[in-house]
């Protein structure tokens, strides 16, 4: 198991739902197959293979983070594709830092 660090939002939490919806959907092969006020439920589908990535985003208004678990439905190692694709979606939606 490997840990993926929150995704970050200021705002809103519907906004920031929407975003993420938004970058999901621009993505290629994926498919939302859950949504709720504060859960998302998407599935990636690879190119030329086909396989299943199950990636799930809970949202915590309070701490202003979307917590973030990605799994393969098959096999031991996907070679950092998971992880690739949720940095990815964390760039286009992530609220950055201000120092």
């Amino acid at each position: 198991m490997h840990y993926v660090a929150p995704i970050a939002f200021e705002g809103e939490p519907a906004a920031a739902m929407a975003a993420l919806r938004a970058a999901i959907e621009a993505t290629p092969g994926a498919t939302i197959v859950r949504e709720e006020p504060d859960y998302l439920h998407a599935e990636f589908r690879t190119r030329i293979l086909r396989f299943v990535d199950d990636v799930e985003f809970a949202f915590d208004a309070a701490a202003r983070v979307i917590h973030v678990r990605s799994a393969s439905r098959i096999g031991w190692s996907d070679l950092g594709v998971n992880r690739r694709r949720v940095e990815a979606l964390r760039a286009r939606i992530e609220t950055p830092k201000r120092t």
